[in-house]
């Protein structure tokens, strides 16, 4: 039975209140809940999470224990191999960024299984408790008007607000206007004033080593939303942490197969292309490309950890019904990733050839 192989999550909510909210795909209502963790119960709210995925007929959900910790939930339907986001966590962790930590398990709501779900760890303050990591303050990038440009990804016009697509988590006062001058300034500023601002405010190496990682993972969407911002509370810098990878590893946020030269070396966004005008910058990335590719991004370092994934999920996919994609292709789906890896390395290692 799957749910003797993976870990059980159970949830005991009123059936009104579970009804009112998978009846309103766009709704916010959060309602209490039992959440059962092994032998331990919590009191706890409930409610929908995710972008798209919302209006599909499996949900996605977000977990709100009274001791403070939150649980995202994830359905991982358009994901055929339900692995990616777990891959790509797992990937950055490996080189060095820290990111959420995931656990696939067994959902069961009033009795009723649900299937395999994702639980991906919430970026919030027990994040960084847990990692001993000092913060000053956390932002969440939730459109793609988080892009770190002054005009608006849709009607090419000035953005009413530099702090469109962004979210303040956690802050005191001066949070959203300590983004807003990092925004202006990184596009007014040129040559050697625009060098002495980054490295005051940027963690410069962090975010080139986040910015490899979501070039190799190809996550097209992960360039100008689908990340959080922290100021490290001893430096003063911002460091950036990924979000939300499903769209990863050779299909995109829908579960499609995209190529494997969807992104392209340098990435995209305001930032980058400020910080590639200087050549150390360029230097200091391809250093990086050059060393993962060399090490952490190679088929057969990933390999082992695909197949074991791979096979820890397989019986309770097998009897999880309420999957999109078939069992056949989530048979096929590392070797689908195996060769995402071997296009991707050959992609971009002629790509740092001609890279100036």
């Amino acid at each position: 039975m799957a749910a003797e192989i993976l870990p059980v999550r159970s949830i005991r909510i009123d059936e009104a209140d579970l009804q009112e909210i998978r009846s309103n795909a766009w709704g916010k209502a959060f309602k209490p809940a039992e959440l059962k963790l092994g032998e331990k119960t919590y009191k706890a709210m409930f409610g929908l999470r995710g972008g798209h995925t919302r209006n599909y007929s499996k949900k996605s959900y977000e977990v709100r224990i009274k001791d403070g910790k939150t649980l995202h939930w994830n359905a991982e339907y358009d994901d055929p191999s339900m692995m990616r986001n777990a891959l790509s966590f797992y990937f950055f962790n490996k080189i060095g960024v820290p990111s959420p930590e995931t656990k696939h398990f067994w959902l069961i709501i009033n009795d009723v299984p649900q299937g395999v779900y994702l639980e991906i760890e919430a970026v919030d303050r027990l994040f960084f408790e847990k990692r001993r990591i000092g913060y000053r303050s956390l932002i969440y990038a939730v459109n793609d008007s988080a892009d770190f440009s002054l005009i608006d990804p849709e009607s090419k016009a000035l953005k009413p607000s530099l702090f469109d697509g962004y979210e303040i988590v956690h802050g005191k006062t001066g949070t959203k206007s300590r983004l807003v001058s990092f925004v202006r300034h990184l596009n007014r500023r040129s040559g050697k004033s625009l060098g002495v601002f980054t490295v005051r405010r940027l963690d410069i190496s962090q975010y080139l080593l986040w910015l490899a990682g979501a070039v190799l993972t190809g996550n097209y969407d992960g360039f100008d939303q689908n990340y959080a911002l922290y100021e490290h509370r001893l430096s003063g810098k911002y460091r950036i942490i990924p979000w939300d990878y499903e769209g990863t590893w050779g299909r995109n946020c829908y579960g499609k197969p995209c190529g494997s030269d969807l992104v392209r070396f340098q990435g995209y966004n305001k930032l980058t292309k400020k910080l590639f005008m200087f050549p150390a910058c360029r230097r200091k990335y391809k250093s990086i490309m050059k060393r993962l590719l060399q090490t952490a991004f190679t088929v057969d370092q990933l390999k082992p950890v695909i197949h074991n994934m791979h096979i820890k999920l397989s019986p309770a996919i097998r009897n999880d019904y309420t999957r999109k994609a078939s069992f056949d292709t989530f048979l096929s789906e590392p070797a689908f990733i195996h060769e995402y890896i071997m296009e991707r390395r050959e992609i971009l290692q002629q790509s740092l050839r001609e890279w100036g």
